[in-house]
């Protein structure tokens, strides 16, 4: 039997172990993409088991059943000697009952996962489950979310390659598009497949703690209404069906039934009352709950729920899109942090639309032939000695094509944190895309055609300070620009007249 003292010295030595082979694995070379992420999922793995063995020592450390003191004692009190000899004993008994068993030090362990980090098999090549279509984790697969996407009533039937680019781009859908069931269960699919895939990319990532930040970010800019596309509507409730109406203004059911049927229905709809009838029956119903809690209202008003038992009280239409609104904060955040893949992805799909059929077959009859083999074609690393960018065959492209396009000259924006483009077609592309879309947000400043071509911060800023005092310059003052006529039909503007018939000239 394990003493507790034995139990600490073997979870210090496993801490420690576990620390140099996280040092190791951060030390190893990685020259592929694979190779990248199975290093981060396994440095997640040892930091994981790290943190409990912490956690045990921790608890053995408390003592709160007092085990550990007792234990001490013994061994430090005037017996000592009695249980060296009872614990020899034990040992003693124990190695007679079963003489075969040898257990395995530790440090076999970890010789075991040092050779397999250095010589890794197929089993350890594979860690994490990746479709064919992700590439491990080079790019995304939203094919079932586009086709789940162009179904949906109402919404514009994209392309695959269009949905690339404008599937984060929620903001600029009406709100009247976005109320159905279909679309919150679209944008709950499509959260949940990129949680996991961040997952899968990023594991050393505290996703929790990250979301909750974002989740506080997005309550603060939904009590001040800065949330793009969930703009509230300060006009009268009235004028909007499905709103709440305030029955403040009203005196009698008479005054409600002027409303009409159609505003009159929408506004019992809001409280989960019974919306059927006359229009005299509906403003009388509407009329019965002012300055009323709705629990306190008779049951027999309400929908009943499903089952026929009970009453309903429905989610408020606010809340209704404060939920959908929170969604889509959480999808903006996911697919800032996944900006790179979603650029591959849409490359890697353009490119392979760009081929012929020919070129197609050709790719399809090695992968037939080679499907059992442990090699891993994409993963190969082609001789490049001019460091050229690889085409879609996976080989360096031409070096006339690599000058004619101007691959050798290298763009930095300081906007986009000092990142280097390279060639001027990358360069102009950038603008926007999702990096510099976000350095232009970080500074308060939208990303307008007025900032084409801008990459210095000072220069974005003082450009920005520049058309602010242009549009104030242009906005209407009435001080300067309202006329008015005098009795003998001169033309004057309104600070000369002021001035003449305080002086009585007029």
């Amino acid at each position: 039997m394990e003493t507790l003292l034995e139990q600490q010295r073997r979870y210090h030595e496993e801490r420690e172990r576990l620390e140099d082979a996280i040092v190791q694995e951060k030390l190893l070379k990685k020259s592929s993409h694979r190779e990248q992420i199975n290093s981060e999922h396994r440095i997640k793995a040892l930091t994981e088991r790290s943190m409990e063995c912490a956690h045990s020592l921790a608890n053995l450390y408390q003592d709160e059943d007092g085990l550990r003191k007792e234990e001490i004692q013994s061994l430090s009190g005037p017996n000592e000697l009695a249980e060296f000899y009872e614990r020899l004993r034990h040992l003693k008994d124990f190695h007679r009952r079963y003489p075969g068993e040898i257990h395995e030090p530790m440090q076999l362990e970890f010789m075991r996962l040092a050779q397999a980090r250095e010589n890794p098999g197929e089993e350890y090549q594979n860690l994490v489950d990746f479709s064919d279509e992700e590439g491990y984790g080079k790019y995304l697969d939203l094919h079932a979310l586009h086709s789940e996407f162009i179904n949906m009533k109402g919404m514009e039937k994209l392309d695959y390659v269009t949905f690339l680019a404008k599937f984060d781009q929620l903001f600029d859908m009406p709100k009247e598009k976005k109320t159905a069931g279909e679309y919150k269960r679209y944008l709950g699919n499509l959260l949940t497949y990129l949680h996991e895939y961040t997952l899968k990319v990023k594991p050393m990532m505290d996703l929790d703690k990250e979301l909750a930040g974002v989740m506080r970010e997005f309550e603060e800019k939904w009590v001040k209404d800065m949330l793009p596309g969930w703009k509230r509507d300060t006009g009268s409730a009235m004028t909007h069906a499905g709103a709440h109406l305030d029955l403040s203004a009203f005196s009698s059911a008479e005054e409600l039934a002027s409303l009409g049927l159609n505003r009159l229905k929408s506004a019992l709809q809001a409280l989960g009352v019974k919306c059927g009838g006359t229009l005299e029956e509906r403003a009388q119903r509407l009329f019965s709950t002012k300055g009323k809690d709705l629990n306190k209202l008779d049951p027999s008003l309400f929908i009943k729920a499903k089952g026929g038992k009970g009453h309903r009280i429905p989610m408020s239409e606010d809340e209704r899109n404060k939920e959908i609104a929170a969604l889509e904060c959480q999808v903006y955040f996911f697919v800032e942090l996944l900006g790179e893949q979603r650029q591959a992805t849409r490359e890697n799909v353009e490119r392979k639309q760009a081929r012929t059929a020919d070129e197609l077959e050709e790719d399809e009859e090695p992968d037939e032939v080679v499907s059992d083999s442990d090699s891993d074609e994409g993963e190969t690393v082609p001789y490049n000695p001019k460091n050229l960018p690889l085409g879609w065959d996976g080989k360096p492209i031409p070096y006339w094509l690599y000058k004619l396009h101007g691959l050798n000259i290298y763009y930095e924006c300081e906007i986009c944190g000092g990142y280097k483009y390279r060639g001027p077609k990358a360069f102009q592309r950038h603008f926007s895309e999702w990096r510099h879309a976000h350095g232009m947000r970080c500074l308060g400043i939208p990303n307008t055609a007025h900032f084409a071509n801008v990459t210095s911060i000072n220069e974005a800023q003082q450009l920005w300070g520049a058309l602010k005092n242009n549009k104030e310059k242009e906005r209407w003052q009435a001080e300067r620009e309202e006329e008015f006529e005098d009795s003998l039909g001169n033309v004057i503007t309104k600070k000369i007249y002021d001035d003449l018939r305080r002086q009585g000239l007029l």
